[in-house]
């Protein structure tokens, strides 16, 4: 009954969403928050913990070791809590995953049955030199193609992982044209999710397709980690 009533909610959220993306807004201000569980909370999942909080969400932050995130969370004020990795996955409508890479195995191993069928936000990029040979295949594959081995049962986004901590802090809201995150996913609804969940944050979602199109900017690309406006990502991508 209670992830019966979780899809219906979702359902709403995306609807409104996609809606927003139709007419070339935002989501409508009084769409109803959402309960982010962050499984990660360092540098990028700490600072859209603070961004989310900001917009109105509630977020559970996580990591291995959850009593060094209690000033972190006391600094956001009564919608943040602490709590373990499977705490936060249990917690989330939707869940934020910003690990090393070579943790995702892990990951989705021990948290299968608390992430199955959940909208799951995918940061992270392989690195063979801290991640090991699984970086070098998901490098050759494509995060895209790789991550849903690694996580399978969840409706997976990949989304932030194209853009430094550094910038997401410090480019969130800026005046002008809003900074692009790119996004890829095969799910609708997840996407829309996730959509209003980077304007929610500061920034311009652009869509590249479904998640085979998410190594057009993975680690290594012409656009990964460049801060651009929606306009000049879709032309560098050769998106409409």
């Amino acid at each position: 009954m209670v992830r019966k009533l979780l899809a219906m909610g979702l359902a709403t959220v995306a609807a409104a969403a996609l809606a927003a993306n139709a007419g070339g807004g935002a989501a409508p201000s009084g769409a109803a928050p959402l309960k982010i569980g962050i499984i990660g909370s360092g540098h990028i999942g700490g600072t859209l913990a603070k961004l989310w909080v900001a917009a109105g969400h509630e977020v559970l932050i996580s990591s291995r070791h959850p009593d060094e995130l209690r000033a972190l969370a006391k600094s956001l004020g009564p919608k943040a809590a602490v709590g373990t990795p499977r705490e936060a996955a249990l917690f989330g409508d939707v869940v934020l995953v910003s690990v090393p890479y070579g943790a995702l195995p892990q990951i989705g191993r021990d948290l299968k049955a608390e992430l199955a069928g959940k909208i799951v936000l995918d940061t992270g990029n392989p690195y063979p030199q801290r991640d090991g040979d699984m970086a070098i295949e998901a490098r050759r594959v494509g995060t895209g193609v790789a991550s849903p081995r690694y996580l399978s049962g969840v409706r997976l986004v990949r989304a932030f992982n194209a853009i430094n901590s550094d910038d997401l802090a410090s480019k969130a809201h800026r005046t002008g044209e809003p900074i692009a995150i790119p996004l890829a996913a095969d799910d609708p609804e997840a996407l829309a999710v996730a959509e209003r969940l980077v304007r929610d944050a500061g920034f311009e979602p652009v869509v590249v397709g479904p998640l085979s199109r998410a190594h057009d900017f993975d680690v290594g690309t012409q656009v990964y980690t460049r801060l651009m406006t929606g306009p000049q990502l879709r032309q560098a991508l050769g998106l409409k």
